[in-house]
């Protein structure tokens, strides 16, 4: 084919898929696709193409099907790279935001639970406390008072056993005895 018999630049029926189109560079198939529009899109696109008129003086807007994939410099290639790194940036930032928002509100929401939790263990902590206080000092108040009376049933047992076998023995005497020495004056 001829390139003056060629058809124009432009979106086609894909030759390989007719639910899409293909742009035709004037001389041969490029890779891009997409999908063939829908009658809203088609609708949407002349309503914005009549104000896009009326607002810029009747400046004609270029349909999708007449825009053709062009060579792009080196400066307007960075500038383009610059503006998606700006454009993700923002996005980035956004979304930063957003995550910040929602842990904050997620802090806010599980204080009170903490609170709440760490109040009811608090409570029941002291109550722990207080019962394993009451529990010492009985066991204290138990053990002196029954090693008192343990005392007290040892001395009158020791008291029943020698008067059981006569006479009390003076221990002044018996010290004296076994030690030689004087215990009083």
């Amino acid at each position: 084919m001829r390139r003056q018999d060629a058809p124009p630049a432009g979106w086609y029926p894909d030759p390989q898929n007719r639910s899409r189109l293909r742009w035709w560079d004037g001389l041969d198939w490029t890779d891009i696709r997409r999908p063939v529009p829908s009658e809203a899109e088609l609708l949407s696109f002349e309503q914005l193409r009549e104000r896009e008129q009326e607002m810029a003086g009747g400046v004609r807007l270029t349909p999708p099907s007449e825009l053709a994939p062009k060579q792009v410099s080196r400066a307007e290639s960075q500038e383009i790279i610059t503006q998606v790194r700006n454009a993700a940036r923002s996005e980035i930032d956004r979304a930063a935001e957003l995550f910040s928002q929602r842990a904050s509100a997620a802090t806010r929401e599980i204080e009170p639970l903490i609170s709440k939790y760490s109040s009811q263990v608090t409570r029941w902590v002291r109550w722990a406390l207080i019962i394993a206080t009451i529990v010492l000092i009985a066991w204290v108040l138990f053990q002196v008072f029954a090693q008192a009376s343990l005392f007290e049933w040892i001395g009158d047992r020791i008291d029943n056993l020698t008067e059981e076998n006569g006479a009390a023995v003076d221990v002044s005497e018996e010290f004296r005895k076994v030690t030689g020495r004087h215990s009083g004056p």
